[in-house]
Formats: structure tokens, C-alpha cells, sequence
């Protein structure tokens, strides 16, 4: 049975995707994203760089790749998950303690980034939308996040 307090419901157009989130793999990253969810942040929120082969990235309330939540940024949570097709991991600068609100989730192999980037999350069923997102750096008309909801909220 599922965890639905760290089971995110990602709502897109094509269809829902579940992440099973990883609060062991990172507890501060896991809480950010539970609170971005339940104050509605990500909803209406655009994939701005999705590239075939590696990763879609979204979360930034700006879709430019430059913006994140008012919330301050938070210290690295690295760890020894491999970044492979599913992985949800934060996005930040050259700065190993900027991660805020933006994430990727992987289409691939990614095992380059271990170490570097904050695992939080893993998709556990809906993939094949993930998969059909739109390409682009950015994406010509990008998909968004219709809704991004706690499980548990919904229960």
C-alpha cells in the first residue's frame, strides 16, 4: 500500500502521474516540495527545458529557468541513487545549496549527475506522459502542471 503522504498526484494534460516521494534520500527537499504542492505553486506551472534522451525540467513559476519559490534555497541532500528513467531530482545553479522549487525528472540514463543533484522522488506510474512531453529548450507551446497535489490531501 502507498505511502499517500509521500505519494505526489501529478495532474498533466495527457494524463496523472505518481512520484513515490524519498523522504529518507532527503528529508528537506522531500518537505519543500510537499509544501510547494499543498500551497498550490506548481499548478499552472510550465516544463521550460525538456531534452529527448535526458530529462524534463520544470518548477520555476516564471518558465524561464531563472525563477523559484520566495522560500529560501536548500542545502544539498546528495546521495547514492542513480539517476535513471523515473528519478525525480532538484535543479539548481553551479551552487550544490540552490535547489528552491525547480526539478527534473530523468527519460533516461543520467548516472552523470549522481552525487551532484538531490534525489527526491521516483515515478511509480504515469511515465508514458512524462515520456510524451513536449521538446524544446524551451518547448515551442510547453506542457504544464495542470495540479500537483499531496495524496493524502486528496484521500
Amino acid at each position: 500500500m502507498a505511502d499517500l503522504e509521500n505519494t505526489l498526484h501529478v495532474q498533466l494534460d495527457k494524463g496523472l502521474v505518481v512520484i513515490e516521494l524519498l523522504p529518507k534520500l532527503a528529508p528537506g527537499h522531500v518537505a519543500r516540495i510537499k509544501e510547494l504542492a499543498r500551497e498550490k505553486f506548481y499548478d499552472g506551472v510550465v516544463f521550460h527545458r525538456v531534452i529527448e534522451g535526458f530529462m524534463a525540467q520544470g518548477g520555476d513559476p516564471t518558465g524561464t529557468g531563472m525563477g523559484g519559490s520566495k522560500k529560501p534555497d536548500l542545502k544539498a541532500e546528495f546521495s547514492k541513487e542513480p539517476h535513471v528513467k523515473g528519478i525525480c531530482s532538484m535543479a539548481r545553479s553551479s551552487n550544490p545549496n540552490s535547489a528552491n522549487s525547480q526539478f527534473f525528472i530523468c527519460f533516461g540514463d543520467a548516472r552523470f549527475l549522481d552525487n551532484q543533484y538531490t534525489v527526491w522522488g521516483r515515478v511509480t506510474d504515469g511515465m508514458e506522459f512524462v515520456d510524451g512531453l513536449k521538446r524544446g529548450e524551451p518547448p515551442k507551446n510547453p506542457d504544464k502542471i495542470v495540479t500537483m497535489r499531496v495524496a493524502a490531501d486528496a484521500a
